[in-house]
């Protein structure tokens, strides 16, 4: 008697279809998540017997690196560490007083960011090359989104507060992604939407130097480069002073040249790193000895001297803007964090160990809420920094706590000798800095190999020129998103044929020189996730195949080895595949499915539906299987 749908035909049985159906449960969510949390802060070292002060010194190892590598270090070690950390302090201070005037702070306010998140990281961090302190990225985000908020040329107090606040959260922010691991938050902005990001805000950072440059008294606070441009035109028509264009030009050509003659001779890398610092020196000795802030010069005049004040009472988390500095922080929090890890991991590769993302979110959130307690605003890793204490030979994070120590020296001795320091030289060094952002040849090789990462890029670059820091980002979280749920909507699903002699399936269309099996039409879904947006789209292009040819197959077998998951749309498509199929008289076998879709499949009772026989481990027993059914033309439909 030939077998209905209700009662499928088995085949002659695989040795490991067992294996496949009989596995253990997949563990729940809860699970996983506690699992997580055991993770960040898991026992390290088996081979030690489990005690508490054990267990209490793994911990505090994870999360000081330094209670690790201290034993080890030696003279010639700090040897190393001292050149490379008064080599990255000659070029903080200067970067460090210019990225503070770019966030609308005073420029002592750069030099404490320079201090204490740099020592606090050197404890915290695994990074052994990565230089910390302000970055030009991040302090134009803090300035064009709080700005928007406060004015800081009509209340700077209240400026200020706001900058603290909004360090602290950022730091709660990096600290909580480490902590449950989630880092992957972080990748939501694709590599090519932080192309776009960085070279679209260099751009608006140039032209935010041009007020320095030109010596500009009134300038807009906006960052489009239409209003920029406006601003600069309305400008230039008032009085100005050229004398500020001759020293900011003059000593931008020398740095560069410097810097030229850095990465040609590489013995002479310390020439570009203590240019800025000489240009500083030269400019100030310059305008005292000529007077020239009394013939239109502008001068950063003072400077406060002393090392970091409390800024513990200045946080406020109970405030009407309390919401709006927490949107602003997470944005931050997002930005400082891709480009510390990618800086960290690009120089871990090259000494050949592995940089734990998870852990260097940890150390950036405890030297970011550390550093808003201190009159610091948010610092990260600057990838020309890391590169200069990299090339000046750094062991350790030691340099990191050499070039705070330099700070803090300048801070207490040296303040007072930038009176004189003219605002249009540190445009240039923030402008020196800017074409290390602009990646021409990284967006040249998206057009030629992604054309949606392009548009990612270009979409993220365009959205901060011609609108701002936050229309840029979110166009390119838009791009993002669309790309996905387009290549969720409809993913690929393969016809696959089997190559001659072998158990080798591979898609018709991409080697012609497999063959199709006869009566069976082997397909594999091309998608991780089966689910409500996909799984209609998926049945109805395998339903096409068979309508198209009906008489051709009496067997279907679907590859599913890529799909990871599956929610309760992508098992009723299943389940109505099946049931269609079977009306057509065709069996439907399953190949390679996750361990969670056999296990969902279980539990909805699918797999007794097509029959547990049905399931197979490979696509070719699944193949061989339905060519061994004599009975799959007698399917019915009940």
């Amino acid at each position: 008697m030939e077998p209905m749908a209700s009662e499928p035909s088995v085949p002659i049985g695989t040795a490991f279809a067992d294996l496949l159906l009989q596995g253990p449960e997949h563990p729940s969510l809860w699970n996983d998540l506690t699992g997580m949390f055991r993770k960040a802060f898991r026992w390290r070292g088996a081979d030690k017997r489990f005690t508490l002060s054990v267990y209490v010194m793994s911990v505090l190892q994870g999360l000081f690196p330094i209670l690790d590598w201290w034993k080890t270090y030696n003279l010639k070690f700090f040897r190393s560490d001292l050149m490379a950390g008064l080599t990255l302090a000659s070029l903080s201070i200067p970067q460090s007083i210019g990225y503070a005037t770019l966030a609308k702070l005073d420029p002592q306010y750069g030099l404490y960011t320079s201090v204490v998140p740099p020592l606090v990281y050197a404890v915290t961090g695994s990074s052994r090359e990565i230089a910390i302190g302000p970055v030009a990225i991040v302090s134009l985000l803090l300035s064009s989104m709080i700005q928007k908020i406060v004015d800081p040329s009509v209340d700077p107090a209240f400026y200020r507060k706001m900058v603290f606040t909004v360090t602290f959260l950022t730091g709660v922010f990096q600290f909580a992604f480490g902590l449950f691991r989630l880092g992957f938050l972080v990748d939501f902005l694709s590599h090519a939407a932080i192309v776009g990001f960085m070279g679209g805000a260099a751009i608006v950072i140039g032209l935010q130097q041009l007020k320095g440059l030109l010596g500009l008294s009134h300038f807009t606070n906006r960052t489009d480069v239409v209003s920029v441009t406006k601003a600069v035109w309305v400008s230039v028509h008032e009085t100005w002073h050229p004398e500020n264009v001759f020293i900011g030009c003059s000593f931008f050509m020398f740095i560069l040249a410097m810097r030229f003659i850095g990465r040609k001779y590489k013995k002479l890398f310390w020439v570009s790193a203590i240019a800025p610092v000489l240009s500083v020196a030269l400019s100030t000795l310059f305008v005292y000895a000529t007077r020239a802030d009394k013939h239109g010069v502008k001068i950063i005049q003072k400077v406060n001297s002393g090392i970091n004040a409390s800024s513990v009472e200045q946080i406020d988390l109970k405030g009407g803007y309390a919401a709006e500095c927490a949107k602003i922080a997470l944005v931050c929090a997002v930005i400082a964090l891709t480009e510390a890890v990618a800086v960290g991991r690009s120089f871990s590769a090259i000494n050949g160990y592995r940089l734990d993302g998870n852990k260097e979110m940890v150390a950036m959130g405890f030297m970011n809420i550390a550093g808003s307690l201190s009159s610091c605003y948010v610092a990260t890793g600057s990838f020309s920094r890391t590169a200069v204490n990299f090339a000046a030979g750094c062991k350790t994070t030691v340099s990191n706590i050499i070039m705070a120590a330099t700070v803090m020296v300048a801070l207490e001795l040296l303040t007072k000798l930038l009176y004189y320091t003219p605002v249009s030289i540190l445009a240039s060094i923030i402008l020196s800095a800017l074409p290390g952002l602009i990646n021409v040849q990284e967006v040249c090789f998206l057009w030629k190999v992604d054309k949606m990462d392009f548009l990612t890029c270009m979409g993220s670059f365009l959205g901060v020129l011609f609108g701002s820091v936050e229309i840029g980002l979110s166009v390119a979280l838009l791009v993002s998103f669309a790309k996905i749920i387009i290549q969720s909507i409809w993913p690929q699903v393969e016809i696959l044929g089997r190559l001659q002699g072998t158990e080798i399936f591979c898609n018709v269309k991409q080697y012609p020189v497999v063959h199709e099996t006869p009566t069976v039409l082997t397909v594999r879904i091309e998608t991780s996730f089966l689910c409500f947006v996909n799984s209609s789209s998926i049945k109805e292009k395998i339903m096409g195949w068979v309508t198209d040819e009906r008489e051709a197959f009496r067997s279907v077998v679907l590859d599913m080895s890529n799909v990871v998951n599956m929610d309760t749309s992508g098992l009723a498509a299943l389940e109505e595949l099946h049931k269609e199929l079977a009306c057509l008289g065709i069996q439907m076998a399953i190949a390679k499915p996750g361990w969670q879709v056999i296990h969902k499949m279980k539990l909805a009772r699918l797999v007794d539906g097509i029959g547990e026989g049905w399931f197979f481990l490979t696509v070719g027993e699944a193949v061989e299987a339905c060519l061994a059914n004599k009975a799959g033309n007698a399917l019915e439909c009940c």
